[in-house]
């Protein structure tokens, strides 16, 4: 029987906990008893592939040169789509989509669309200074008539030391700093918070005291779609 299936390609490194965390929401999303069932998934963890908030600030397009490396070298492996765990690198999208003649599927765009799936007309956004200056998410969220709010410039800080100083960095993330901000922009009227960057899910992972969406399970549940397989319900 031939495999109809597509091989999904990673674009990986931004940062490696992030890769592996996509890789693992892949294997636990899709329905499969056997090995065999499971999906082909190839990862170039390019850990060379610069800063994205600080290329962006310095107006440099470093991480589109060698992420576009990645791209092609996963399309030569035999990889059929790719997907780019690291929310602040959709900056870069388009260049990496020109370079290879497969698709590179959008994360803030399937991220988009599962929230209006939800019903959420207003959401928070926590991310990095680059994706909040980039305004990847912005744009796509106002055309799907979703409002989002950002949260201070105090949070903001503790949001980058937590992707930096403490998940980047491999020590236990504490989002109970903040707590009081998200609870303020709840009762301002945010539905949910997008935890609009990598690290992020792996941060607040187990916080069940508000409605997160997570755009990486958004993104592996898309790609495992995208490939054939079938979703685990």
């Amino acid at each position: 029987m031939i495999n109809s299936r597509r091989v999904i390609g990673i674009i990986g490194g931004m940062g490696p906990m992030a890769t592996a965390d996509i890789f693992r929401k892949i294997i636990e999303k899709t329905d499969a008893e056997r090995d065999c069932e499971h999906l082909h998934i190839l990862i170039d963890n390019n850990t060379d592939i610069p800063d994205r908030t600080a290329c962006i600030i310095e107006g440099s397009d470093a991480p589109a040169l060698l992420m576009s490396e990645s791209a092609k070298r996963l399309e030569s492996m035999g990889a059929d789509l790719l997907i780019i765990p690291c929310n602040t690198a959709h900056f870069f999208h388009g260049r990496v989509s020109e370079c290879c003649g497969i698709p590179v599927l959008h994360m803030p765009r399937e991220t988009a669309e599962a929230v209006r799936s939800l019903g959420i007309k207003c959401a928070g956004l926590l991310a990095t200074e680059g994706t909040l200056l980039s305004g990847i998410y912005d744009g796509i969220f106002e055309e799907y008539g979703i409002e989002l709010r950002r949260p201070s410039e105090q949070a903001r800080k503790m949001l980058m030391h937590i992707i930096y100083n403490e998940v980047k960095a491999g020590r236990p993330a504490d989002t109970e700093v903040l707590e009081e901000e998200l609870c303020r922009m709840e009762a301002e009227g945010c539905e949910a918070f997008i935890l609009a960057c990598t690290e992020l899910p792996i941060a607040f992972a187990g916080n069940t005291l508000h409605r997160f969406i997570d755009p990486t399970s958004v993104l592996a549940e898309a790609a495992i779609t995208a490939a054939g397989g079938k979703l685990k319900r």
